[in-house]
């Protein structure tokens, strides 16, 4: 057989196995893989099919390792997992392998290896034939629990997805720790929903949220191979580059190349116009947003401009994007692609069209700061500062507002307090007063700038519409008249939008974002979760010209937090109700993870202080962990600085994250809650989740006042909260000093906080 075109794909789970091997046998795979591809019959493989098999055949990885690999046709075979040559041929009638019927995924199961590691028989348990149920080995313990599943029927398991070969295993299951045992050696699905009936979730609940979007379209020949490793559930890599990123061992290099077949499938759909993904913490909306990038750039003709946008914002995830798609498809993939958190976007934008505007930019704290001046030289202690500046963002400049009159006819939908016509008349002219202020200043705002950017764009993107109108009454014919000024063709500045953290975006953003490209297929592609937002901006899209009813979809698998983690994180949130983009709500069902680890610690002192030495003894306490897995996240920049200084005291370096990120390369990472948006860490310590502090104690003062607005801050700083909890992968500590957060009751009741 000549090896020119033979194709040799790596199964998912492999991977993780192939991860715990020596080293040097990692490296032995690289150039097996490159050698089998070459020519499968060389003789130093050693190709030979498996007795009792008729697609299993093993190949000499090294003089101690074998390649288990299913013969899927003539020249195409897929990887199923690497053993040491002394466990190949000892439980061969303990391999199975299958087309799952549900998903039309292929699926491989070591038996031998469950039993042992899942089941820890007394005796070993017979062998049987791959094509038979297995029955399971007697348990150890001679009093066993009732059975986990034992109110799910055999025919519901398979139904709902979980591998056949495994429901006799399945069966035997009584604890919680065989079951997280199995998950690990079980195809996904089938851990996935295990995971979920053992939650607690209704049959009915699984088969939507779980089994249904990765089913396949059609039905299922359980009997071809060669189609089943084509569909997303199958999910496998091929080239050299994907093999050695899978096996880096690092999570982002890892989902470079294993999308899971939701991701997969929404990553290549065709969308007739706007589409959105939403999900969870850790869902990978992100690797997907960049996935997509990738995807709609590989289908662009060919040339030297860049129309796609991948746009985020704040400048600190712009550059994490910039590096992760460098990471994923180099500088070619990069030479197409226009990255720029949003604010830039608008800044430039406006720029280009006035290019006299050199302004100074004041941030949002500052802005209110001018509002308070204002007020005081005034004599005006009637009007709340923050409350005006929402009113002039939101309301005014959101809504593009440039008379008294529009003013009286703006909606004020979500503001909360309902003001009466006299009162608008007062709020413009504080507003007119406001806006003088800053230009006499010489500064303006982030709202501003994207409010005029949207302006720009919009007017440009009419100019646009003009002149294909012009053209198409012409029969195609351009007016060279209808050019701009500078004699150039206008043409829509994107082709392909895609936005990564959508539900912090301004109102202004998204319209010019709409303005930015033609209203096409796949024009834009939007990911976020408004359970994470940590702003005030709150759009309904289909206003703004975004339609994405009947092209919007939800990831709900958690590839970061731990199961433990997350329902402590979803206990944050509480009751709390959340909005979907477009104007209807939208909740965490289905939300869940397979990975499993502790519970979070809860820890309470009597001040401060107190607590930040106990945040420092924490750390000491784990060692050789590198400090920049570490991070501690706090309410105010002030307690960062203070937490800082006694981690200093300590000989443990700290680095404050500020706007760009972390300053600095080595130490613990401390911030405010806002600054953890994006990141990850190993250990997370969130200090100061004190009630006053988290949330702010003018937040409750509101609560009779201003109902509305209190409860749209109550819910702001619940995401926060929700935020931090959520950068966890394998530990979460929550201190506290004095009365705790109101946020942590359900917390406290169910773990009580660790003793000092």
């Amino acid at each position: 057989m000549t090896g020119k075109n033979v194709t040799l794909r790596l199964l998912d789970k492999a991977d993780r196995e192939i991860l715990k091997l020596p080293r040097p046998v990692k490296g032995a795979i690289y150039d097996f893989q490159h050698k089998f591809k070459t020519n499968p019959d060389s003789a130093g493989l050693r190709l030979k099919q498996l007795q009792g098999h008729d697609k299993l055949h093993s190949a000499r990885v090294n003089d101690e390792y074998r390649a288990l690999l299913l013969r899927l046709a003539d020249d195409d075979w897929l990887i199923v997992s690497v053993k040491h040559r002394k466990d190949v041929y000892a439980h061969l009638d303990r391999l199975t392998y299958s087309v799952n019927r549900v998903t039309g995924g292929i699926e491989y199961v070591d038996l031998q290896v469950v039993h042992e590691s899942v089941l820890r028989p007394a005796v070993p348990s017979p062998p049987a034939p791959p094509t038979e149920p297995v029955a399971p080995a007697p348990l150890a313990e001679p009093f066993a629990s009732r059975p986990l599943f034992e109110q799910w029927s055999e025919e519901q398991l398979t139904d709902l997805g979980v591998a056949p070969s495994l429901v006799p295993v399945v069966a035997a299951l009584t604890t919680e720790d065989q079951l997280l045992g199995l998950v690990e050696y079980a195809p996904q699905l089938t851990g996935e929903v295990l995971l979920a009936l053992y939650d607690g979730k209704a049959y009915d609940d699984v088969l939507e949220q779980v089994t249904a979007p990765v089913a396949a379209p059609d039905p299922v020949d359980t009997e071809d191979f060669q189609a089943a490793v084509e569909r997303p559930a199958t999910i496998v890599t091929t080239t050299d580059d994907a093999l050695r990123e899978a096996l880096e061992g690092e999570d982002f290099g890892r989902w470079k190349v294993f999308l899971h077949p939701t991701q997969a499938k929404l990553v290549g759909r065709d969308y007739s116009g706007p589409a959105r993904v939403g999900g969870g913490p850790g869902t990978g909306k992100t690797i997907v947003a960049l996935h997509r990038v990738k995807h709609l750039v590989e289908r662009l003709p060919a040339g030297r401009n860049k129309p796609v946008l991948l746009t985020t914002y704040n400048k600190n995830l712009a550059a994490d994007l910039r590096s992760r798609l460098l990471a994923l498809g180099g500088e070619t993939l990069l030479s197409r692609v226009e990255i720029s958190h949003v604010d830039q976007l608008a800044l430039r934008a406006v720029r280009e069209a006035e290019p006299g505007n050199r302004k100074r930019i004041v941030d949002e704290a500052q802005a209110v700061r001018e509002w308070r001046s204002l007020l005081d030289e005034l004599g005006e202690g009637g009007w709340d500062a923050e409350f005006l500046h929402d009113e002039w963002t939101q309301v005014i400049l959101g809504q593009a507002v440039t008379s008294r009159t529009d003013y009286f006819r703006a909606r004020r939908a979500g503001r909360g307090r309902t003001v009466s016509r006299a009162e608008r008349a007062e709020i413009w002219q504080l507003a007119e007063r406001f806006t003088q202020r800053l230009d006499r200043l010489g500064v303006q705002t982030w709202d501003q700038i994207a409010e005029r950017a949207a302006q720009l764009e919009v007017a440009r993107a009419r100019r646009i519409q003009a002149i294909d109108q012009q053209r198409d009454e012409a029969g195609g014919l351009d007016n060279v008249h209808a050019a701009d000024g500078s004699g150039g063709w206008l043409r829509y500045r994107y082709r392909h939008i895609v936005v990564d953290e959508a539900q912090d975006l301004r109102p202004a953003h998204w319209k010019m974002l709409r303005a930015m490209t033609a209203p096409d297929r796949n024009d834009l592609f939007l990911v976020g979760d408004t359970h994470q937002r940590i702003y005030k901006n709150q759009v309904t899209l289909g206003s703004l010209g975004i339609n994405i009813r009947g092209r919007s979809s939800k990831l709900s698998l958690s590839y970061r937090t731990t199961r433990q983690i997350l329902r402590s994180a979803l206990n944050v949130l509480g009751e709390e109700t959340y909005d979907d983009l477009d104007g209807s709500s939208e909740t965490l069902a289905g939300f869940r993870s397979v990975l499993s680890g502790g519970v979070p610690d809860l820890h309470r002192f009597d001040d401060w202080h107190s607590e930040r030495e106990a945040v420092a003894a924490l750390i000491d306490s784990w060692g050789q962990v590198p400090h920049e897995q570490i991070a501690i996240a706090v309410p105010t920049n002030q307690m960062a600085s203070e937490a800082a200084y006694t981690l200093a005291q300590h000989g443990i370096r700290a680095l404050e994250i500020g706007p760009d990120g972390p300053r600095g390369d080595s130490g613990v990472h401390i911030g405010t809650m806002f600054r953890f948006k994006g990141l990850e860490y190993q250990h997370m310590i969130i200090a100061g989740v004190t009630d006053g502090l988290v949330p702010r104690a003018n937040v409750q003062q509101r609560r009779t006042t201003d109902p509305a607005r209190y409860r749209a801050e109550m819910q702001r700083a619940r995401s926060l909260l929700f935020v931090a909890a959520t950068r966890a992968r394998d530990s979460l500590d929550v201190f506290w000093h004095g009365e705790p957060s109101p946020f942590l009751t359900e917390l406290i009741q169910a773990r009580p906080p660790v003793a000092v």
